[in-house]
């Protein structure tokens, strides 16, 4: 009776162990993320992040954001590109506008892995403002909107993390509905 017991608690235990860890990583653009693959791996799943990855690849940034980290991306999604002037993508991802793509990518990323907890014990430390330097060197600001979080560049412009806390074996995504600039 006793082993019965036993293994029914080790049973459930399994499952709420495999339940809480599907739901931490939420799908991104209809796809499953998965914290075993790295940043790279899993974007190029997310139908919500095509731009991106295409951006990535265009300033050769692929390896980077393959390798080691951690990082935390703060990833625009398509919608988020469309926001952009007319033609500016199209721009951007010209060979002769690598550097420019460059800096405005990795104004995206921001060296380690920074959680939603960390943003939130941060800003509560900070009068309620949480701010980074990216790897670009700019700084991206948050403060808390309604139940989540906005993002603010160097220019004041606003966004809004959508997908919070998305694990990479190099780190970690938080979907964002706007492209910041530097």
């Amino acid at each position: 009776m006793h082993s019965i017991i036993r293994t029914a608690i080790v049973a459930t235990a399994l499952v709420s162990s495999v339940s809480a860890t599907a739901q931490k990583n939420p799908r991104v653009g209809g796809a499953a993320m998965y914290p075993t693959k790295n940043i790279v791996e899993n974007a190029v799943n997310s139908k919500d992040h095509t731009t991106l990855v295409a951006a990535v690849k265009a300033a050769g940034l692929v390896e980077t954001l393959s390798g080691p980290g951690p990082f935390t991306v703060f990833a625009p999604t398509n919608a988020a590109f469309t926001k952009l002037p007319a033609g500016t993508v199209d721009t951007l991802v010209k060979p002769e506008n690598k550097a420019q793509l460059t800096g405005i990518l990795t104004y995206h990323v921001v060296p380690g892995t920074i959680s939603a907890a960390d943003i939130a014990t941060k800003a509560k430390a900070n009068g309620g403002t949480a701010t980074y330097t990216t790897v670009q060197g700019g700084t991206l600001s948050f403060m808390k909107a309604g139940s989540g979080w906005m993002i603010m560049d160097g220019k004041g412009d606003k966004g809004k993390i959508t997908i919070a806390n998305v694990y990479q074996s190099n780190g970690v995504i938080h979907v964002i509905d706007t492209v910041m600039m530097p």
